[in-house]
């Protein structure tokens, strides 16, 4: 262990682990693990366990906190922050990436920036700081990355940028939003649309998609950023 030093994610989430062997353990991809064979675990075991402990952190808190929403809306929500994209948003915030123990092939082929990746190692750090400090350390660790005002954000965390826009710009009734197709290229089987949204004939953002749909969410959304509005 002594060749390895985690004390830069230690103070990215908080928490300094008494048991150094856990966080050890959480970063240590399966492809780390095969080329140490027998003298290193993956994380996967502790991946399992962090899946668990988040999602009963991330239900007790909706419960509580959003008590006028009813279940299939909590369990939407809940979906949306415990699911891949979220995480990766999440191993993002804490540049877990560059804490990752990867096996050779792994590192050279990008797996440092792989969504799934990071994802599954933010929940084995969730599972090694419950292991070392028990729940209310992996609830306040787990709490720093779920979002406030989270009915506010439900769009945005479904991926409907439109309909956040929407909703931001209904404020004010007076606003106008409308979206424009500027550009279409490509052949019929694999064309690429560019969109721009306007705020009463200003442009707010563009997006470029595979469809008219997709390129207007990637608009909305990059109007949403520059308002001030983050995702979760």
């Amino acid at each position: 262990m002594s060749e390895y030093s985690f004390s830069g994610l230690e103070k990215a989430i908080g928490y300094e682990f008494r048991n150094k062997e856990l966080i050890h353990e959480a970063l240590s991809h399966s492809s780390y693990a095969n080329e140490k064979k027998k003298q290193r675990q993956s994380n996967e075991r502790l991946e399992f366990l962090g899946d668990s402990v988040l999602s009963v952190v991330v239900s007790q808190y909706l419960f509580t906190h959003y008590q006028d929403l009813p279940e299939g809306e909590l369990t939407k929500i809940r979906a949306a922050l415990v699911c891949e994209k979220s995480l990766h948003k999440f191993a993002l915030k804490i540049r877990l990436g560059d804490y990752l123990l990867l096996g050779k092939g792994e590192e050279h082929t990008g797996g440092r920036e792989r969504p799934s990746i990071l994802a599954d190692a933010f929940e084995a750090v969730i599972a090694a700081v419950y292991l070392d400090g028990g729940l209310e350390a992996a609830r306040t660790h787990i709490l720093h990355f779920i979002p406030k005002n989270i009915p506010e954000k439900r769009s945005m965390l479904f991926g409907d940028y439109k309909t956040a826009l929407q909703e931001v710009i209904q404020k004010n009734p007076e606003e106008k939003v409308d979206y424009k197709l500027i550009e279409e290229s490509g052949p019929d089987h694999s064309k690429t649309f560019v969109v721009e949204v306007c705020l009463n004939s200003n442009v707010i953002g563009k997006g470029i998609g595979k469809s008219k749909k997709e390129a207007e969410q990637m608009a909305a959304q990059e109007a949403l950023a520059l308002m001030g509005y983050e995702e979760a």
